[in-house]
């Protein structure tokens, strides 16, 4: 089954492979991504944050759902301290950032009650892959038609946050202006709930936020520093270490890419180094490479520089 909608303000698209599954669950899927946009977009006036955001609503009486996305932001801005906010002064209550990664990964779990066993859903560009291998493709910051890396996920997640698609419109808390430190920072986590929220995080506390993220328990890291240099953590999946051929096997089927579509503005945050893997060890174990532009279909190992052809076909 192959299915794509346009919902929260970028396209979805859903590949299950198990055969004869119930189209009834894909509506449903759909039917909570249309739900949770009506409930909680900040473009919205008769939703539930912007009703919140007027003070409308009673603090201690909002739905579950809310309560929970606003203790993930919460969590993730005492995390960074401030740099990721989704109360930045001036601005409208925006917990866009959480509610993107945090819905589709509910999604990803209605669809495995479902039945679903092998699946991937990618919705602007974030990613959740279930049964895999699947591949992921990292677009590069700056050709729109071409990948700097491709992620192979088996039961996981990836999630990118970058400047291409909106420009600098990801704002570090603690200044109250763009965050510019990085072109691109791609993270892979267990949920999509977390690898996207990581990213804008990260990516909001600019370099400093590639080891911050990557001591996070389950996140890996990949990033494009404002400078054009990559730095990576050890454990990134890539798919292929450095140096060493690509030869995607027929079980790792194409997932299309992160990073590759637009979604709403995203606050940023800061901090929480004590927690999960030490920060110092990853600065000391990770690559420091220069990015170089790879053609559509192919990836690129550092060093030595090689292409080898990804023979995949996009969902």
């Amino acid at each position: 089954m192959r299915r794509v909608e346009h919902v929260m303000g970028f396209p979805v698209s859903l590949r299950i492979d198990d055969e004869g599954f119930a189209v009834a669950a894909a509506d449903d899927l759909f039917a909570w991504l249309r739900e949770v946009d009506a409930r909680f977009s900040p473009f919205r006036e008769d939703s539930e944050v912007s009703r919140l955001d007027r003070g409308e609503l009673d603090p201690d009486r909002l739905s579950p759902g809310l309560t929970e996305v606003l203790a993930l932001c919460e969590r993730y801005r005492t995390a960074t301290g401030g740099a990721f906010d989704a109360r930045l002064p001036g601005r409208r209550l925006d917990p866009c950032a959480v509610v993107k990664g945090w819905s589709v990964q509910k999604g990803a779990e209605l669809l495995r009650a479902a039945g679903a066993r092998r699946f991937c859903l990618n919705a602007g560009g974030d990613v959740v892959a279930v049964g895999g291998p699947w591949r992921v493709g990292v677009r590069h910051p700056e050709h729109a038609g071409r990948l700097c890396t491709v992620v192979e996920l088996t039961d996981g997640a990836v999630a990118t946050s970058a400047r291409y698609e909106r420009g600098d419109h990801v704002v570090d808390g603690r200044t109250g202006r763009p965050a510019t430190g990085l072109l691109a920072l791609t993270v892979t986590a267990p949920t999509l709930t977390e690898a996207d929220a990581v990213a804008t995080a990260a990516f909001a506390l600019g370099p400093e936020g590639v080891a911050w993220a990557a001591a996070r328990p389950g996140c890996e890291v990949f990033a494009v520093t404002a400078d054009r240099r990559v730095v990576r953590s050890p454990g990134f999946p890539a798919a292929g270490a450095a140096g060493e051929a690509v030869q995607p096997p027929a079980a790792a089927p194409w997932c299309g890419r992160t990073g590759a579509g637009p979604g709403p503005a995203r606050p940023g945050r800061r901090g929480d180094r004590g927690r999960g893997r030490d920060a110092a060890a990853f600065l000391q174990q990770g690559t420091s490479e220069p990015v170089t532009p790879v053609r559509t279909g192919t990836f690129s190992t550092e060093p030595p520089f090689r292409r080898h052809p990804l023979r995949a076909t996009p969902p």
